[in-house]
């Protein structure tokens, strides 16, 4: 199926309209490092939540969720549930700990408890995972366009991306958090637009649709075993706690947007708002996949064969949804990727600028503000062209996704544990983290890589990971205080 001219310029108007919103920031962002890097402190509250909600809602997101909850239950949903937990210890912990630092980088706490060692190694950590995700969800996005439309993938994620690229690099973090804005509004209004039409499209009417889903268990959370080899309610939540403990606690895009707000009690509220916001959206997600199963189960001639899983949501866009409303939801699938990537790009360059330029680069005269402004604006498109490049190759390798995310798991477990140790040992130990961190990786990899046959669920893999740091870290520095202690009274 083709789209309409109406979609088309939905469509348009839409991608080319947030481009040419977000380059129109570059005269502000171009003023200072401070500028492109936090926006001088001055957005708006809202604007820092909606900006952490489409951070949060990606593509994979977009249609992960109500493929999950089409081909088994509302499991998923569970996750969301653990957030509260995460805003709340970002609001009473997080949150003042990096406005009272006043560093934009994530990792500045790392520093001052371990050294540069431990700064630079989780920045890494975080370059590569960024990288990654910019290729991941580029594709990820091309897919869906090629099955649905038969767009070329490469041409999709090389326009897509320098798309992305051009208002990331020109307009800087303002552009980022005010796109996110808008293109929060618009994942939303695509994703209620859908569960409308949906539900008051059955044949029978609303209710259709519930007793449906209903007889065949489409409303259960998943199981309560204490198995942990499946995606219980119990594994999917403590899984949900730990991720969300990274991302509010220690990930550079959530705590960049902290340094945005006006105040402290601003980044709070925008914190507040923007996750607990996900709740109810995640909510309509697992929704949608549950009203298309009782949508295709009531008129099963509407849905050809060999269309399941994650495939069913976007065969409903093209053939299941009014003119013009087609190009309002692949707008917001386009919102969910662009607004992923423009973070990606910018907290990356920030990272770069911060942890490794301003570290080691040359000071004194030298380091003007047109230098500092050139190191963002080639780590901006340099991580964008690399994150392009990385969504082009991984077409051609199988299964590279799945054994990518089994690696962003080694890395982003040991930055979780890692920043734990430092926030509860308030004199930790060097030799104590990094023996902590060398197991907790040799723990991670053995739960992640195939070779090794674990039987544990990957959901478990940052649970497992963390703890081991964290508590081998702990035990180790009060171990060595002991030893120091007893080599003090000796003398």
């Amino acid at each position: 199926m083709e789209l309409t001219i109406l979609d088309y310029i939905v469509f348009v108007v839409f991608v080319g309209g947030v481009a040419l919103f977000g380059s129109s920031f570059f005269r502000k962002s171009k003023t200072s490092a401070s500028a492109f890097t936090r926006a001088e402190g001055n957005v708006p509250a809202w604007v820092v939540g909606m900006s952490i909600f489409a951070t949060f809602v990606s593509s994979i997101s977009f249609l992960g969720l109500p493929g999950g909850s089409y081909s088994g239950n509302w499991n998923q949903l569970i996750f969301s549930l653990s957030i509260p937990i995460a805003i709340w210890l970002a609001a009473k912990v997080f949150i003042p700990l990096y406005r009272g630092i006043g560093s934009v980088s994530a990792y500045q706490f790392l520093e001052d408890r371990y050294g540069w060692w431990a700064r630079c190694y989780v920045a890494i950590c975080y370059l590569l995972t960024q990288i990654c995700r910019v290729g991941s969800i580029l594709l990820l996005l091309a897919i869906p366009m090629n099955t649905m439309f038969g767009w070329d993938i490469s041409v999709i994620i090389i326009a897509t991306g320098a798309l992305t690229l051009i208002y990331a690099v020109l307009g800087g973090i303002s552009a980022v958090v005010w796109t996110d804005a808008i293109q929060g509004i618009i994942l939303i209004a695509g994703a209620l637009a859908c569960a409308l039409i949906l539900t008051f499209g059955m044949p029978e009417g609303p209710g259709q649709l519930f007793r449906i889903a209903a007889a065949d268990g489409k409303f259960s959370l998943g199981s309560l075993s204490l198995t942990l080899k499946e995606p219980t309610v119990w594994v999917v939540l403590i899984y949900g706690i730990f991720i969300n403990l990274q991302n509010y606690g220690i990930d550079q895009t959530y705590i960049q947007r902290y340094m945005t707000a006006r105040s402290t009690s601003e980044a709070v509220k925008g914190t507040l708002f923007g996750g607990l916001l996900y709740i109810p959206v995640s909510l309509v997600f697992v929704y949608i996949g549950t009203a298309l199963y009782s949508y295709y189960t009531a008129q099963p001639g509407l849905l050809p064969e060999g269309v399941t899983g994650d495939k069913v949501f976007p065969y409903f866009i093209v053939h299941g949804l009014p003119t013009g409303v087609t190009g309002l939801v692949i707008a917001s699938l386009f919102s969910a990727g662009m607004s992923t990537v423009a973070t990606s790009v910018n907290s990356s360059a920030t990272i770069v600028f911060t942890d490794f330029y301003a570290k080691l680069g040359k000071k004194g005269k030298s380091d003007s503000r047109k230098n500092q402004m050139k190191v963002l604006y080639l780590s901006s498109f340099v991580v964008g062209v690399v994150g392009i490049l990385m969504g082009l190759a991984m077409q051609k390798i199988n299964g590279v996704l799945d054994a990518w995310w089994k690696l962003s798991s080694i890395f982003s477990g040991g930055m979780l544990g890692l920043f734990l140790l430092a926030l509860v040992c308030r004199k930790p130990d060097r030799a104590a983290a990094i023996v902590a961190v060398c197991a907790g990786l040799l723990v991670i990899a053995w739960m992640s890589l195939p070779v090794f046959g674990s039987q544990l669920h990957q959901y478990l893999v940052i649970v497992f990971g963390t703890t081991t740091i964290f508590l081998v870290g702990f035990v180790l520095t009060k171990i060595f205080e002991k030893l120091h202690r007893s080599n003090n009274n000796g003398t």
